[in-house]
């Protein structure tokens, strides 16, 4: 059964550059997790990540540039995007059945990522776009982004929303007071991150964006960025929102849920209760969650899925929604 891994990360040297020519890894601390044995395997698009891919048991990986993406660059990031995304391009020509990808966009230039998103779509092959939370202190229902978001909904490709770091302010007040390597870890992987990303996805839908785009799909990693968990509680501010649906709506119907590597059955059977085994898809994120011995495909085999299920969350699901038509049993 083949297994596409959707949320699969990289790095490219000019881009870690740039981060650190603007002083991003002083107010980042997540820039320094990509060091050392991550830092190598982001930057590897070859050797070292298909046999990685082949230990583990994926078959292929969905690409994106990781967190914190380009959105603390202004006009240089227009030039950047292109050469990173023309990069991937050669990549996926290179092994078009091991890898996908997802567009790298300037972000705080939206009406520019939006005519990026859409040479990468339809002149590159492209499958979606990665967001990484707010954008130079604006949330992403900033009315700012809706030709971003206007341009992946008529295109019909995905956004990946992804964790970034916290504010500062927000480090500072809910974040610190221990030692440095606890802060920087309390407020990014071990749970700020994940707080950022789920909130991003609550705001655009107490916006409204997707009563205005109700075709739009989004992803939330990490089993839905603790959103699932609270589907109850959300679903309270049915009573004031004003919004056209039921928030339980938007959850079936406009968000897709990713394991990124957590391989938690019972986190499995949460996401099937709430959005449905259609809406489930597969990834490990690499590399930050890879770890040896036959790890993705062991909790393939063994989260408990039945067959036409399990089919659609370790490719099914992926290929429709990307509009993808593949052999699932292809690999090389």
């Amino acid at each position: 059964m083949k297994l596409i891994g959707i949320e699969e990360h990289f790095l490219t040297a000019d881009i870690h550059e740039t981060w650190h020519a603007i002083g991003l890894d002083a107010s980042d601390p997540s820039v320094a997790f990509h060091s050392g044995t991550v830092g190598r395997r982001l930057l590897d698009l070859a050797e070292e990540r298909l046999a990685l891919m082949d230990e583990t048991g994926l078959d292929m990986q969905v690409l994106s540039l990781t967190t914190p993406g380009l959105h603390n660059l202004g006009r240089e990031s227009l030039e950047l995007a292109r050469r990173t995304n023309d990069l991937l391009a050669e990549v996926v020509a290179r092994h078009p059945t091991r890898f996908q990808a997802m567009a790298t966009l300037p972000v705080a230039l939206p009406v520019e990522a939006a005519r990026e998103l859409e040479r990468c779509v339809s002149a590159l092959g492209f499958k979606g776009t990665m967001l990484c939370g707010r954008v130079d202190g604006r949330n992403l229902d900033d009315p700012a982004f809706l030709p971003l978001f206007d341009a992946a909904a008529g295109l019909g490709v995905p956004i990946l929303l992804h964790p970034r770091t916290p504010a500062k302010a927000v480090r500072d007040a809910y974040y610190s007071g221990f030692a440095p390597a606890v802060d920087a870890a309390f407020a990014t992987y071990g749970l700020g991150w994940h707080y950022d990303a789920g909130i991003q996805f609550v705001r655009l839908v107490l916006s409204g964006l997707f009563d205005r785009l109700p075709g739009l799909q989004v992803i939330l990693g990490h089993w839905g960025e603790l959103v699932l968990f609270y589907a109850d509680r959300l679903a309270a501010m049915d009573r004031v929102s004003t919004l056209a649906q039921p928030i339980a709506t938007y959850l079936r119907r406009n968000l897709y849920i990713t394991a990124s590597g957590m391989f938690l059955p019972h986190y499995l059977e949460r996401a099937v209760a709430i959005v449905g085994p259609q809406r489930l898809l597969f990834s490990s994120d690499y590399p930050y969650q890879y770890r040896p011995g036959r790890d993705a495909r062991r909790f393939l085999e063994t989260c408990g899925l039945g067959t036409a299920d399990l089919a659609a969350f370790a490719h099914g699901n992926w290929l429709r929604l990307t509009n993808t038509t593949e052999n699932p049993t292809a690999r090389r």
